[in-house]
Parts: C-alpha cells; sequence; structure tokens
C-alpha cells in the first residue's frame, strides 16, 4: 500500500522546481509509504510522477516506484495489491513467450507488462484486487488515472489554476502552489445529510473523485485544449450491470449448493489475500462478518493467525468478549485492547488532519485505535468490510420495508395530523425506545415522498433539509438522489444493497478504514470485496441472504462450519462509540467551543439558529441529535485545520 501523487502542466516543466514540489506532496502522505520515496519527471511533456512506498510485495529495489515498463512507453506510480498477478504474469508468458523480462517480483511489474501487452482496459478487467494509479503514456502523451471496482483505494483529482493534479489524499494536492482551495457549498449539503462526500465530489470546487470501477484518460498531447476539462471517466465494471447479469443467470443449486459454492468462493479469496512478504493479521469484533474471514484464515494457516481487538468498559459498547470467545474456539493469537473513554477522546484532534476531508461517522474512532493496536505488530490486516452490504446485513433494510407498509397507505394529509399527534408527547418520554422510532416517524413525517425509495432516502439522511442549513449551497446530485439507479434489481432491500455498495460502502466504510490504517501505515484487505464473490452473491435469491428479517443468513451457514452457531448469533452491535453521551459530557467543552455562535457566524457556512437549537436540547437532554451535530463538529474541526477559501 502507497501514496501517490502527479501532476501536468501545459508548456513544460524545469525539472528541478517539479522535483521540489512533488516530493513536497509526497512527503505530506508518507504514512501512506514510509519506506521509500521517489519522483519521475517528464519536463517537456510536463509531467510530475512521485510515490511514496510500503513495501509489501517485493520489498527489493525492484519494487522501487515510480515505475518505467519494460519498453519504456509506460510510466505508473501505483498504490494498492494485484492479488493475482503471478496468474497474469503466466497469462504473460504463455501468449508472449520471451517477450517479458522479469526485473523482480512486484505485482506492480506484472501490471506494467500486462498493460504493453493487452492494453489498459483489458488489464483492469482481468486484475483482482484493490488500487488507484496514474499511468502515462510517453507515446500517445497521454495520462491515465484508474480506480478499483469498490473504491478500497482513494484517487482525488482536478484542474487548479490551469494545472492537472491528482493524489491519494487531499492534503498532497494542497502542496502545489497552484492549489485553490474553495469549499463547494454543493458538497458540504451533501456531507451534511450524509455524514461523508460521495463521489464524484470532494469538499474543494475543482476537485473530484474517481468513482470506482473506472478510468478516465487525460489527452495532454491535445496541448491548451484539454485545459480545464474533465474526461468523462469509462467504466470498465458496473455494479449495474452485475446485477442485470445475475438476474439473468440466476444460481440454479440449492440452499446447501449455494453455501458450498460460497464457501469456496471465500476460501479462494483469503488465500489470495494472505499473500505478503510482511508480518499479516486480521481485524476481529467477533461479529459474522470479521469472524468469517478469521476463520478462513485460519483453515489456510497451519500457525495461529494474529487477530485484534478493542474493548471498552462501557456496557453496550464492547465487543471484546465475543471477540476473545471466537478466538480461542479457532485458536488464533489474539490481542485485546481495553481502551478508556480518555483514549478514544485523545483520538479525536487528529480526526480531521487524518481524514483529509469533512467526515463524520463516529466509528472513526474505534477503527483508529484498532489500526493503531494492529501496526505494532503487522504490517497487513484483513478485514470484514463489504459482507452487510454485500448479503443484506443492516437492519435498516427491514426497518424501511416496515416503515413504507405502515406509512404508504396513509394520504399525506393524515399523515401531517398523526406527526401532530407524535410531536405533542411529552419530552421527557422520548427516551423510550418505541417512542424514540416514533419520533423519528413523526420528523419523517415532516417531508413528503411518493415511493419507498424517496423514504430510503431520507432514512440514511443526517439533517433531511441540508441545504437550510448550508448557506448560498444547491445540493449536488449523487446516485442516491437519481431514482434510475434503483432500477436494476426487483427487490426493495436488493436495491437498497445495490445504492449502499455504490456509496455507503466507498465514500464512508472504506474511507474510514483507508485513512485509520494508512495513518499508521497498515495495509488493510476486504476478501469480501472480491467481485467474484460480490458477482456470484447478485446472482443468489434475496431469501438465501435474509431470512425472517435476519440478514447474511449464508454468510452465517458458512461460519456455522467453523464456529458454532450459539456463539455468533447475536444483535449485530457495529463499531460504535456513546458520542451522544459524551457530548453531554467530556467532549461538552470541545463541541461548545466549535459551536461558538460567534465563530458559526464569522465562518459563514451554516445557519446558525437550527445548529444552536439542536445543541441546545442535545446537551439538556430533551432530544437525541448526536448524529447531526456530529457533522457539523467535524467540519469546524476541518475547518481550523485545513486550507479552504
Amino acid at each position: 500500500m502507497c501514496g501517490i501523487v502527479g501532476f501536468v502542466q501545459h508548456g513544460g516543466l524545469l525539472r528541478d522546481e517539479a522535483t521540489l514540489v512533488s516530493s513536497k506532496m509526497a512527503d505530506t502522505i508518507v504514512h501512506r509509504g514510509p519506506d521509500d520515496l521517489d519522483v519521475w519527471i517528464d519536463g517537456t511533456a510536463g509531467v510530475a510522477l512521485a510515490h511514496c512506498r510500503l513495501a509489501v510485495i517485493d520489498l527489493s529495489a525492484t519494487g522501487r516506484q515510480p515505475m518505467v515498463s519494460q519498453s519504456g512507453r509506460y510510466v505508473i506510480t501505483f498504490n494498492g495489491e494485484i492479488y493475482n498477478h503471478l496468474e497474469i504474469r503466466r497469462r504473460l508468458e504463455i501468449l508472449y513467450p520471451g517477450t517479458v523480462m522479469w526485473k523482480g517480483t512486484s505485482d506492480t511489474e506484472s501490471l506494467l507488462a500486462a498493460i504493453e501487452c493487452f492494453g489498459l482496459e483489458d488489464t483492469l478487467q482481468q486484475s483482482v484486487g484493490m488500487f488507484a494509479f496514474g499511468l502515462w503514456d510517453r507515446q500517445e502523451k497521454t495520462l491515465y488515472l484508474a480506480r478499483d471496482r469498490f473504491g478500497e483505494k482513494p484517487l482525488y483529482f482536478g484542474w487548479q489554476n490551469h494545472v492537472f493534479i491528482f493524489s491519494s489524499e487531499l492534503k498532497a494536492m494542497a502542496c502545489h502552489p497552484s492549489f485553490e482551495g474553495v469549499v463547494d457549498r454543493g458538497a458540504l449539503a451533501l456531507y451534511m445529510r450524509y455524514g461523508y462526500i460521495p463521489a464524484p465530489w470532494s469538499i474543494y470546487e475543482g476537485v473530484q473523485k474517481l468513482i470506482p470501477g473506472a478510468y478516465l484518460a487525460l489527452a495532454v498531447g491535445h496541448g491548451s485544449s484539454c485545459i480545464g476539462k474533465i474526461p468523462e471517466p469509462s467504466r470498465y465494471w458496473s455494479l449495474p450491470e452485475v446485477i442485470k447479469r445475475g438476474t439473468e443467470r440466476p444460481f440454479e443449486g440449492d440452499n446447501g449448493e449455494a453455501v458450498e459454492a460460497l464457501h469456496e468462493l471465500l476460501r479462494q479469496a483469503v488465500a489470495s489475500q494472505v499473500v505478503a512478504d510482511v508480518p499479516l493479521g486480521a481485524f476481529l469484533s467477533g461479529g459474522i462478518d470479521s469472524s468469517t474471514i478469521v476463520a478462513m484464515m485460519q483453515a489456510h494457516s497451519s500457525q495461529p493467525v494474529k487477530t485484534f481487538t478493542i474493548g471498552f468498559g462501557e456496557a453496550g459498547y464492547n465487543e471484546a468478549v465475543q471477540a476473545k470467545k471466537v478466538a480461542d474456539v479457532l485458536g488464533t493469537d489474539h490481542t485485546e485492547l481495553y481502551v478508556s473513554p480518555q483514549d478514544a477522546l485523545n483520538t479525536i484532534p487528529r480526526l480531521p488532519v487524518l481524514y483529509d476531508e469533512p467526515f463524520a461517522d463516529s466509528s472513526q474512532i474505534p477503527t483508529s485505535l484498532v489500526a493503531e493496536l494492529a501496526r505494532r505488530h503487522v504490517t497487513v490486516a484483513l478485514s470484514g468490510d463489504g459482507g452487510d452490504e454485500v448479503f443484506g446485513g443492516y437492519a435498516r433494510y427491514s426497518w424501511t420495508r416496515d416503515l413504507w407498509t405502515l406509512l404508504s397507505p396513509i394520504p399525506n394529509s393524515i399523515r401531517r395530523i398523526y406527526q401532530q399527534t407524535i410531536a405533542a408527547v411529552p419530552s421527557r418520554w422520548t427516551s423510550a425506545g418505541i417512542m424514540g422510532k416514533a419520533r423519528m416517524i413523526s420528523d419523517i413525517l415532516n417531508y413528503q415522498f411518493q415511493s419507498v425509495e424517496q423514504l430510503y432516502f431520507l432514512l440514511v439522511s443526517h439533517w433531511r433539509s441540508p441545504t437550510s442549513i448550508v448557506k448560498h449551497a444547491d445540493e449536488r446530485r449523487t446516485f442516491l438522489s437519481d431514482r434510475s439507479t434503483w432500477s436494476e434489481a426487483s427487490e426493495l432491500e436488493s436495491r437498497m444493497m445495490a445504492i449502499d455498495t455504490l456509496t455507503y460502502l466507498p465514500d464512508d466504510i472504506l474511507v474510514k478504514v483507508d485513512r485509520a490504517s494508512m495513518a499508521v501505515s497498515l495495509e488493510t484487505r476486504a476478501p469480501f470485496l472480491d467481485h467474484r464473490v460480490v458477482e456470484f452473491a447478485w446472482r443468489l435469491p434475496l431469501s438465501v441472504k435474509i431470512k425472517a428479517r435476519k440478514g447474511k443468513w449464508i454468510l452465517r451457514q458458512v461460519l456455522h462450519n467453523h464456529v458454532p452457531k450459539k456463539l455468533v448469533e447475536r444483535p449485530k452491535r457495529g463499531f460504535i462509540v456513546p458520542i451522544e453521551s459524551w457530548l453531554r459530557g467530556p467532549l461538552r467543552e470541545w463541541a461548545e467551543a466549535l459551536l461558538d455562535e460567534r465563530q458559526l457566524r464569522l465562518d459563514g457556512f451554516f445557519q446558525v439558529g437550527p445548529i444552536r437549537e439542536r445543541w441546545a436540547e442535545h446537551v439538556g437532554g430533551r432530544r437525541q441529535w448526536d448524529r447531526c451535530l456530529w457533522d457539523v463538529l467535524m467540519f469546524q474541526a476541518w475547518l481550523q485545520t485545513n486550507p479552504r477559501r
């Protein structure tokens, strides 16, 4: 795993100046690759590439980047892993005998050779892995950017003052002298809705994220005609197409055969991802997803797998006990660390720098802590990310169906009466579980929705009218706001799973894990996101994923082959911390400073009244607004530490 940067400047570059700028950019993300840093400059073409390396495969100098292809035509700066690169090498040797003279054993060299022989798109389609890279074609004078199918690895790009810049993280782009750093208020409105900024947008005007499963080509050879223009990305893999093929060619075996087939696919995926020339382990929460991955790893290994868990002393938030039980059954070399609330709170000041753009998933805190713990022992860690989106694990899928069944027959006029009735219930009852749900329904009934898709859109929204909070903002459109993206799957739950895979997974879950792990130079891998596993899952009927309102049925059956059923069949908690109580207690002073009315008005991004009102209700215990308030707090903290205008 590594950090990549690069830029293109029309009219050429002075080598010394370009070397200095690109080195400085790479140095800001050296945490992503502390083992080496190098640059490559083509002054005449105006191209600069830089790379900071975390050596995982081929630790020798033959794996150094930026790397030039054998013919000299291509130069690449690459972040990620190609898990099947040895298979690609064998294919090259069979189809092009004697053509490639290997210098080392790195997957980057395999990728370059494949691009020379097969072309870029065919190589991307053959590659199994997680990656983001910049590829300079010296012959065609074209810069290519590419990203893996699910967005495991980040890639930002954009024009800034007539210079095209790309990087793994925004902080590297911000080091370029041409970087402008103007906050995109439309993207800020998206952030206030979701707690993250969905691709292709970023927090800055003129800077985008490359959408997963795509590549783009910037034809620098066209000279000044390309300046300021963003080419349309080309998709080499498409989830809607995968869903369509799965519908047309469904799995024809029975449930038992489906379990066996998934078991074998996961075994292969894990086997391909435990290859490394450095120490390797796994995160273990004791839940279905991480337990399945660790079980597969342990079955593949002759030595105890190193596993890691963070524990909290507060009731309702501690999964370490469950993880320890699973580790004991599987026989792993288990390390757990119990952290105090103060340990967790101490990570919060680092979050704005670590996450690089506003990000408000509070599970970022324990994720950072478990990454730090794992890095003391290993360089690579496998995770269970992707299991919920692929196999229907989120409770909100059933909750949305229930709400739609309850509310859709009610005319809008009657819904309004229902909302007013709930709102009149005394506020002291809001802590009761049933009244908490009723009040959420009451809030939703304030908004018009004519379809179940619109209802889901509201349910996943933090601030449900963000343009009324963000000044001078027109909310950007995304996959979630484009209803056409919902039509590929027939069942409601499947449509929600698909939209989460396109948005929540790459822009929240994978961002959270990537930034937390790479901040401590830890590479993470997610076997559930082997695209062959995902493609198989979309050939399965929904009934083997969700049974009796419980998700991941088929995954549970796979896990039961390794771990007793009674040990893992428990309610899903998630990786959470008690933000709602911390904001009333140890975080109150910190939060009050960030939500200072004068500062909010001076910054000029928010309507202050609604924010201060929710803050007062929350600290007074009248309502629970931690999710909405965390959005504002993380933006304000980011604003203090990042360039903007």
